[in-house]
């Protein structure tokens, strides 16, 4: 995999596929390869860049405490390092909120904003949940195990633990497989995520929005956050995955992948 300078910091990353660029940013603890499912469509259209987040990956880790709004102004020190002027940004959960704070500080690079189960700002539910992980991550001393011992009942749906017992056997497999995030790294992302405030600046973006949810996710429900953001980015559009929780890339893969392509591509031009 490249890596390149991008301010302070090495970032490793993942491109294929040709066309316009469309840069993919991981959610918390994962890294470039958590959007593999949708890579093998979107790269037919796109040129696909996945990116892994400071202390994620093969990144750097970070040297102390930062906010979503830095990890948005890393990807804009990654773009311009790379060479790209303006670029498709999505993401979903972390990646969604690090997307927001991306449009609204640097719009000039954004081409369109694909927002999978986002929020504005942390709330206390999200915040008990999030200090939950840290507590696992921390007694297991394991991250791929915290993922999937902890992440993974917050993001599947019971029906899928139950109907395709074989697919969550996979998806944890594939966690074990990948680079692992230390703990020390976890704890500085998931204190970014307990900090994430991007509400009073939603107004800023101008680009154009699709904003999706899974209909069961408790996480970042539609009803909780949904309203709040299609009202706060003008002309956005608004699709809800009803047999999905937090994250629809794995439950409902194929008309995921439909749902967003279709709005992609309409602002491909």
């Amino acid at each position: 995999m490249p890596k390149i300078n991008a301010g302070s910091l090495t970032l490793n990353y993942d491109q294929q596929g040709s066309g316009p660029p469309l840069v993919l940013i991981p959610y918390l603890t994962a890294d470039h390869a958590c959007y593999a499912f949708q890579v093998a469509e979107y790269a037919k259209h796109f040129t696909c860049i996945s990116v892994d987040l400071r202390g994620t990956g093969e990144s750097d880790p970070s040297k102390g405490p930062y906010s979503t709004e830095d990890l948005a102004d890393d990807v804009a020190a990654f773009l311009r390092a790379v060479n790209i002027p303006k670029a498709h940004i999505a993401g979903l959960s972390l990646g969604a909120v690090i997307g927001m704070w991306l449009a609204a500080k640097h719009p000039g690079m954004v081409s369109s904003l694909s927002l999978h189960s986002a929020w504005t700002k942390t709330d206390t539910y999200q915040r008990t949940v999030i200090q939950g992980f840290q507590v696992l991550a921390k007694a297991l001393n394991n991250m791929p195990e915290m993922v999937i011992q902890g992440l993974f009942p917050w993001c599947l749906t019971p029906d899928l633990y139950a109907e395709k017992p074989d697919y969550i056997e996979q998806l944890s497999a594939f966690v074990r497989s990948r680079p692992p995030q230390t703990v020390e790294s976890f704890l500085l992302q998931s204190d970014a995520v307990l900090k994430h405030d991007v509400q009073a600046h939603l107004s800023r973006i101008t680009a154009p929005t699709l904003i999706t949810y899974g209909g069961r996710d408790v996480v970042t429900s539609p009803t909780r956050f949904g309203d709040s953001i299609k009202k706060g980015i003008r002309g956005s559009e608004f699709v809800v995955f009803e047999r999905s929780s937090h994250a629809p890339i794995y439950e409902q893969v194929a008309e995921f992948n439909e749902k967003t392509l279709q709005f992609l591509k309409k602002h491909a031009s």
